[in-house]
């Protein structure tokens, strides 16, 4: 009888907790700062339709980077908590701080169990008041770990370069022009070389204090980041993941003779595969032997029977 192993629970902490830093890593950062009347959201996000900056309730707002379909869960059971506390008791016993430590819970419990992989996320939950001291902005971590950040924050990415940019850089009391560009511009900093990313890469939102309507959150659009940001010179593309330059990542035309011990070999002898692996158009071309492709043979028509009447199937 085979012993099981034993791993210290130490070290079972430490795993879980690279797995989950490694998946946040390789996403895109997102930055919050503060400004004179609420708080900024900006992060690189070519997609229109996956947010990872969302609104939660009047003056709530989440943002999260990881994996999206563990952070679009979170975010959906904190609307449902939000809109049943608000509904059961009063819109103003929805707070940002109840919201971070209900979030906290759950991201604590799935990280110290061991029946499931801890979430690969990484949340903020921000939170305007009437003036800006009593604006609040929580982080949370994929372990449930809460923390109170102040002027800015960034998570995801290359967070440490966003962040160090940020320090250089920020001010107390910036208008919301002066805020989007000071996170854009740290969005695209590198220790080698700087990026100008398109407006249409970035999704940007705020919550604006000045707003007369209860619902504070709002989106501010590629046209309007435009005017916004100015003339920044000509576009950066974003680098490709390291695995996406990796020899074999996309399927080849294979061009040699078959191999019958290779199980992605796609030609058969001198007979050319039926359709191109990879435009999944029909192939065109002549066999390897040069001679031009015949038809089948058909069997000859049968004499029908005397009498005249069809012949029958069988």
């Amino acid at each position: 009888m085979s012993m099981p192993y034993y791993v210290s629970p130490e070290q079972l902490m430490k795993d879980r907790a690279d797995f989950a830093r490694k998946g946040i890593a390789r996403g895109r950062s997102v930055v919050v700062v503060q400004f004179a009347d609420g708080v900024l959201f900006v992060s690189e996000n070519p997609s229109q339709a996956l947010h990872k900056v969302s609104e939660i309730y009047d003056r709530i707002a989440f943002a999260a980077v990881g994996r999206y379909n563990e952070f679009e869960n979170l975010r959906i059971a904190g609307v449902r908590l939000a809109d049943m506390r608000g509904y059961a008791y009063d819109r103003r016993d929805v707070t940002g701080r109840g919201l971070a430590n209900a979030y906290a819970q759950t991201l604590g419990t799935i990280f110290s169990s061991g029946g499931e992989k801890p979430y690969e996320v990484e949340l903020f939950v921000a939170e305007i008041g009437d003036e800006a001291a009593d604006d609040q902005i929580y982080r949370l971590t994929y372990d449930g770990q809460v923390a109170d950040e102040h002027g800015y924050a960034v998570m995801g990415g290359a967070a440490d370069q966003v962040a160090s940019y940020l320090k250089g850089n920020y001010a107390d009391g910036a208008s919301l022009d002066e805020a989007i560009k000071l996170a854009v511009s740290a969005l695209g900093h590198s220790d080698t070389d700087d990026r100008v990313i398109a407006a249409d890469h970035l999704e940007v939102a705020v919550l604006d204090r000045t707003r007369t309507q209860p619902r504070k959150f709002r989106r501010i659009r590629p046209e309007a980041l435009d005017g916004i940001l100015g003339e920044r010179g000509p576009e950066t593309p974003d680098e490709p993941e390291a695995e996406d330059t990796q020899a074999g990542a996309a399927p080849t035309v294979p061009t040699g003779p078959d191999n019958p011990t290779d199980p992605t070999d796609t030609v058969s002898g001198s007979t050319p595969p039926l359709e191109d692996p990879v435009t999944g158009e029909p192939a065109s071309g002549e066999p390897a032997s040069g001679e031009p492709p015949t038809a089948p043979p058909t069997a000859p028509p049968t004499p029908p029977a005397p009498g005249g009447e069809p012949p029958i199937a069988p």
